[in-house]
C-alpha cells in the first residue's frame, strides 16, 4: 500500500499535488467502506527511496485486480499509481475500462482520450484508433452521438491517411451498420456486419467477432430469417460464456441478445440469457452499466409470470440506477415497465406519470398509454392514439407489439372490421415467426374478434388454444384474460354454468394478482348477466347512442368524436341491430327505457 505522506526535500509537493495524492489514498481506503472487498495492507514509507518500489507494487496489484474483474479495486489502485507517475497506454486502457464498468463515464472518456493521444504520439496508430472506438462506444451509449461521430470520423481518417489494413477497420464498420439500421437499410446493415465479421476472422479478434456476429443475428431477425438469426445470437453468446470476449463487449452482447429474444417473443430464450446476465452481474458486485438493463428484463419476465410486486421492485431499482447522473437512455424502458405494472394494478395516476417519464427518457410510451386511456374510460383518445401508432409502425416486429392493443381498442369502440384486419395481420406475423408467446397473443386476438362478430362457437377454438399456451408459459394474467372471453362465449352458446365457472376462475387469478381493472370488469359482467341488461353495446356504441339521443347528426357525431362519418354510420347500424330497432327515435326510447344513458 502506498502512503504518500513522505516526500524527499529535493522535490517538495505543492498544495494541489498533496491534495490529489490524498484523494487517491482516501479512495483506496474508502472502497472497503462501500462494501467492496480489497486486499490492501497499509504500509508506511520510511524514506522517499522506497517510493518507486511501492508504486510499482501498487500498479501490479491494480493489474491483478483488473484480471480478477475486481473493477472498483482495480480502478482505485491504477488511479493511485497514475497519481505517482503517468501510466503506460496499456494500463491507461485498463483504467479506462475499469472506470466504464463502475459507471465513471466522464473519467472514462478522459482516460480513453489520454490513451489515444499517447499512442498516437508513439506512432501506434491502430491502438490509438481502438481507443477512439471505445471512447465513441461509450458516448453512443450515453446518447452523445455528435461527439461519438467526431471521434469515429477522426479514427477513420487516421487509418485512411496511413492506408492501414488492420482489425480496427472492422470495429469502425459496427457504428456504420447501426446507422444503416436506423435509416431502415437492414440489408445494407447486414452486409456491413458481414464485412466486420470477415475482418474479425482474418485477424482472429474475439471481441469484434462476437459484436459482428450478434449484429448479423439481430438484422436477420428484422429481415424475417428468424431461425438463422437466432443461431447467430446463440453462437455469439457461446463465445461470451466461454470467456473469450472482453467485459465491455460481453455486457453489450448480453443486453442486445436478450432484447433480440424479446423482440421475437422467444420468452424461454430470453429467460435463459437473462438468468446468465444476472449471474454475470452478481459475480462482479461493483459492475454498473449493465445491472440496470438486467433488472428491466427481469421485471418484464416477472410481470409475465404474475410476480407483480417483485417485478415492480426490480423496475424501480433499474430506474434508480439508470437515472443516476449522467443517466442512461435505458431508463426509459424502466419507466415504461413501471407504467405497465401500475396500469395493470389500476394505479392510473402512477401509470400516467411513469409513461410520461418514459417519454422524456426517449422511450415511446405506447401501446401502454393507449391501453391506459381505454381503461380510464376515454375510448376516443385510445382509438386516436393506437391508430397513429399502428400507422407509424413499419417493420413487422414493431407492428406485432402494437397490433394486440389495436385489436382490443377497436373491439372496445365497436370497429370490429378493423379489429378483424389487425387480428389477421397478427396471425400472419405469428405464423412466420413461430414463437409460442406470439402464437398465444394472435390466438387471443382471433378469439376476441370472433366473439365480437357474434360467432361464439368459432371463437372457442382459438381462445382455448391461447389459454393452453399461456398456461404452458406460466403467464397467469394473460391466461385469466382469455378465460373471461371463454366465459362470455359459453354464455352466448347458452352454457351459463360453464360461463360462470370460467369467470369465477379468472376472478380468483385477478384477485391474487391485484389486477383491479380486470376484477372490476368481471364484476360488471356478472352484474350485467344477473340483471338481464345485457344489451351488447360496446363503450363506443354507447357513446354514439348518447349523442344520437341528444339529437346529433352523424356528421356532428363524427366531428365530436374525431372519427369518420362512415364509421359513425357503421356504429349506428350496429346499434339498431343489437337493440332490435329501426330508427333513431326508437333507439333513443330504448336507451332511456333501459337506463343506458
Amino acid at each position: 500500500m502506498l502512503l504518500t505522506g513522505v516526500q524527499s526535500a529535493a522535490t517538495p509537493w505543492s498544495t494541489t499535488e498533496w491534495h490529489d495524492r490524498s484523494e487517491a489514498i482516501f479512495a483506496l481506503y474508502s472502497i472497503e467502506e462501500r462494501g467492496i472487498q480489497t486486499t490492501f495492507a497499509p504500509r508506511t514509507i520510511i524514506s522517499g527511496a522506497e517510493h518507486p518500489m511501492i508504486a510499482a507494487e501498487v500498479l501490479e496489484e491494480g493489474r491483478d485486480s483488473f484480471a480478477r474483474h475486481a473493477w472498483t479495486d482495480a480502478h482505485a489502485r491504477l488511479s493511485a499509481a497514475d497519481g505517482e507517475a503517468p501510466l503506460e497506454p496499456a494500463d491507461l486502457e485498463r483504467l479506462a475500462t475499469a472506470a466504464f464498468l463502475i459507471g465513471r463515464d466522464a473519467e472514462c472518456a478522459d482516460l480513453w482520450t489520454r490513451a489515444h493521444q499517447e499512442l498516437l504520439g508513439r506512432g501506434e496508430v491502430e491502438r490509438a484508433v481502438r481507443c477512439a472506438f471505445w471512447l465513441a462506444f461509450g458516448l453512443m451509449n450515453k446518447g452523445e452521438r455528435a461527439r461519438a461521430s467526431g471521434w469515429l470520423a477522426r479514427a477513420q481518417r487516421l487509418l485512411d491517411e496511413r492506408r492501414r489494413d488492420c482489425v480496427e477497420r472492422g470495429y469502425l464498420l459496427l457504428p456504420l451498420a447501426l446507422q444503416r439500421i436506423g435509416a431502415g437499410d437492414a440489408r445494407g446493415a447486414y452486409e456491413t456486419f458481414c464485412k466486420a465479421a470477415e475482418i474479425a476472422e482474418r485477424f482472429v479478434d474475439p471481441d469484434l467477432a462476437a459484436l459482428a456476429r450478434h449484429g448479423r443475428g439481430r438484422v436477420l431477425i428484422r429481415l424475417g430469417d428468424i431461425d438463422a438469426g437466432v443461431v447467430l445470437l446463440d453462437e455469439a453468446m457461446a463465445a461470451v460464456e466461454a470467456g473469450d470476449v472482453s467485459p465491455i463487449a460481453t455486457g453489450d452482447v448480453y443486453c442486445s441478445v436478450i432484447e433480440g429474444c424479446l423482440e421475437i417473443f422467444d420468452l424461454r430464450r430470453a429467460q435463459e440469457w437473462t438468468a446468465a446476465l444476472t449471474h454475470w452481474c452478481e459475480s462482479q458486485p461493483d459492475l454498473v452499466p449493465y445491472r440496470g438493463q438486467c433488472l428491466v428484463r427481469r421485471a418484464e419476465i416477472l410481470q409475465l409470470h404474475g410476480a407483480w410486486p417483485d417485478a415492480l421492485r426490480e423496475a424501480r431499482q433499474a430506474r434508480e440506477q439508470l437515472i443516476r447522473p449522467p443517466g442512461e437512455p435505458a431508463a426509459g424502458a424502466a419507466f415504461y415497465q413501471e407504467g405497465e405494472l401500475h396500469r395493470l394494478r389500476g394505479e392510473f395516476a402512477e401509470a400516467e406519470e411513469a409513461y410520461r417519464q418514459a417519454s422524456q427518457w426517449g422511450r415511446t410510451p405506447q401501446p401502454g398509454l393507449a391501453l391506459l386511456r381505454l381503461a380510464q374510460g376515454r375510448p376516443a383518445a385510445a382509438e386516436a392514439t393506437i391508430r397513429r401508432v399502428v400507422d407509424e409502425a413499419r417493420d413487422r416486429i414493431t407492428r406485432s407489439r402494437a397490433l394486440p392493443a389495436h385489436v382490443e381498442i377497436m373491439i372496445a369502440v365497436g370497429d370490429v372490421s378493423e379489429a378483424r384486419a389487425a387480428a389477421d395481420e397478427l396471425a400472419q406475423i405469428s405464423a412466420a415467426m413461430d414463437a409460442p408467446l406470439l402464437r398465444a397473443v394472435a390466438a387471443h386476438a382471433q378469439g376476441a374478434v370472433l366473439l365480437a362478430e357474434r360467432d361464439a362457437r368459432a371463437a372457442l377454438t382459438p381462445l382455448r388454444q391461447a389459454w393452453t399456451v399461456w398456461e404452458d408459459l406460466e403467464a397467469p394474467h394473460e391466461a385469466a384474460r382469455v378465460r373471461v372471453l371463454i366465459g362470455l362465449a359459453c354464455r352466448e352458446l347458452g352454457d351459463d354454468d360453464g360461463g360462470e365457472m370460467e369467470l369465477e376462475a379468472a376472478r380468483c387469478v385477478f384477485e391474487r394478482l391485484g389486477a383491479a381493472p380486470d376484477l372490476a370488469r368481471v364484476a360488471e359482467l356478472s352484474r350485467r348477466d344477473t340483471s338481464g341488461n345485457a344489451h351488447g353495446l360496446t363503450p363506443r356504441e354507447l357513446e354514439v347512442l348518447l349523442l344520437v339521443a341528444a339529437g346529433k347528426t352523424n356528421r356532428a357525431i363524427a366531428t365530436q368524436l374525431f372519427i369518420s362519418e362512415r364509421t359513425v354510420d357503421r356504429h349506428v347500424s350496429n346499434i339498431f341491430l343489437k337493440l332490435g330497432v329501426s330508427s333513431r327515435a326508437a333507439a333513443t326510447a330504448f336507451a332511456y327505457e333501459h337506463e343506458l344513458i
